[in-house]
């Protein structure tokens, strides 16, 4: 009918065919992009989002290479996000033409294969948290969701990745923002992060609420408690959310009061020493049914990690966990100098705290987390190979959700309808579909650490070891991670006669009573 009248019309309006052979299609186009349901960027900017497309179109080195940054060995995130987007999408994700890169620069790091390779394994492998303490110990995927909170990301973000939790076994990290219906909506497992605001489990003056959080903390889908202590992206940095964003949602989720600034505080009021943090890690797993608990840092000064293994040897008491987050991990909104130059990074930092809970004799009873810009299976291997036990992720998992770095995650206006609490825009984003991509990568990513193992000789992930992994480090020399970063012997740290000469000072100034 549409076309009769536009071919009638053209006769007294010969402008009019024209007009539609050029405007029409864009009309169609338009309807197609807001009713598909698998680019949310599209949904929101019918049409003009095809121009992203095409711009990445005519610049194959984003699609098709895998490019490291010069200075730190870090995938640059424009270039890898693709390669995310295509394992989110269960898209083939092989490259032609071998390496990308100069493997005599410095910096460059590979893994060394065996000519005993094995086969692969078909089953993920499984890590058990929960020590001797704990009653409900947890099986762990290798590779998890990193913290991110409900009110920094959207509810249909936050549903999306729980979802593919959910849907490949593995867990999902709150963050600090507190433990939120859209977390358990789709009854993926959780880790609940308790910051130093105490986001719903706190009295009405900010102190922790012991009965609301073993109410929360009893949750079946939650499953294990973190305490955060500091992040990588602002460590030792609190944070305010306005009294004007304090919806009554918000105010119910983290049991705050309506038309106050809430103040998330640079240090926690419920402890105040190393030994106070250990009891309180104890009151939290009795709390809680004896789930595992732990807590996550980003390493500043070492003395103040070995007081707390001080503490731990002193008093018996032990964390299930200790996450470890990297200077370089990211936030939505941080000052600058933190985000660049506050935090140990984390290769440096997964060493530190390794070493200390073997030197300290401890490493037997604790799981180690290591979090901070980690997308592949080589970067896992990698932190595997320093002695964490699991890897958490948040860019990665980011990206599967369709994020396209555009860097407007604190102003409202996120294109992607993940960092946004603008219904308008966080409505474009497909639970299912995203829950799906989230749940592809991850397994993607697991896959192929599998077959890098089983290409190095080893039967399982947790066989690796840092003599696996080769470092160039100058353009004439090549050390392995055991050679730059050597291990102490199991115990040494116990006695002081017994103290290495290079963690000797560190070892003096550490007190358990104090940081």
């Amino acid at each position: 009918m549409t076309i009769t009248v536009v071919y009638l019309l053209s006769f007294v309006w010969p402008e009019a065919l024209w007009a539609t052979i050029f405007v029409l299609p864009l009309i169609i186009l338009g309807i197609y992009d807001l009713t598909q349901k698998s680019h949310t960027l599209l949904r929101l900017y019918p049409v003009i989002g095809h121009f992203r497309y095409l711009f990445e179109s005519i610049r194959p080195e984003i699609q098709q290479y895998f490019v490291e940054d010069n200075l730190n060995g870090t995938p640059v995130n424009r270039e890898f996000r693709s390669l995310i987007y295509a394992r989110a999408k269960g898209m083939r994700d092989t490259r032609p033409f071998g390496t990308q890169f100069d493997v005599y620069r410095v910096g460059y790091e590979w893994v060394n294969h065996s000519i005993a390779a094995k086969r692969a394994m078909k089953e993920a492998c499984r890590i058990t948290f929960g020590g001797k303490d704990c009653s409900q110990p947890y099986e762990s995927a290798i590779f998890n969701i990193s913290a991110m909170s409900y009110g920094a990301l959207s509810k249909h973000a936050i549903r999306a990745l729980n979802r593919g939790a959910q849907i490949g076994g593995f867990s999902h990290n709150t963050g600090e923002g507190g433990l939120s219906p859209y977390h358990l909506q789709e009854n993926g497992d959780l880790v609940w992060q308790v910051g130093t605001g105490y986001f719903s489990c706190r009295t009405a003056e900010g102190d922790f609420n012991p009965e609301l959080f073993a109410k929360n903390a009893c949750h079946p889908n939650v499953k294990m408690i973190e305490i955060k202590l500091s992040q990588g992206a602002k460590p030792g940095h609190g944070g305010i959310l306005p009294a004007a964003k304090v919806t009554e949602e918000i105010s119910q989720i983290r049991n705050v009061n309506m038309g106050e600034d809430v103040e998330s505080p640079p240090g926690h009021s419920a402890f105040s020493t190393p030994i106070e943090l250990l009891q309180f890690v104890q009151q939290l797993r009795s709390l809680s049914g004896g789930k595992p608990v732990g807590f996550k840092l980003s390493v500043g000064k070492s003395e103040e990690f070995f007081a707390i293994c001080k503490a731990m040897v002193e008093i018996g008491i032990k964390p299930d966990f200790i996450t470890v987050d990297g200077g370089e991990g990211g936030t939505g909104a941080a000052p600058i100098e933190f985000s660049n130059s506050v935090g140990t990074p984390l290769r440096e930092a997964v060493n530190i705290v390794h070493s200390a809970l073997v030197g300290f004799g401890l490493k037997d009873e604790i799981r180690l987390i290591a979090s901070g810009k980690a997308f592949s299976a080589f970067h896992i291997f990698r932190l595997l190979a320093l002695g964490a036990d699991t890897v958490n992720s948040a860019r990665g998992m980011m990206f599967a959700l369709g994020c396209i770095q555009a860097r407007s995650c604190n102003t409202n206006k996120c294109p992607t309808g993940i960092a946004t609490q603008d219904p308008s825009r966080y409505k474009a984003l497909n639970i299912d579909i995203k829950g799906e991509r989230v749940a592809s990568y991850q397994a993607k990513v697991v896959t192929n650490l599998t077959e890098i193992t089983a290409a190095a000789g080893m039967s399982s992930p947790n066989d690796i070891q840092a003599k696996d992994l080769n470092r160039r480090v100058s353009t004439a020399e090549v050390k392995t991670y055991e050679e730059i970063f050597p291990s102490l012997k199991r115990g040494c740290l116990l006695h002081e006669n017994s103290v290495p000469e290079s963690w000797r000072k560190v070892w003096t100034v550490a007190n358990a009573s104090h940081w």
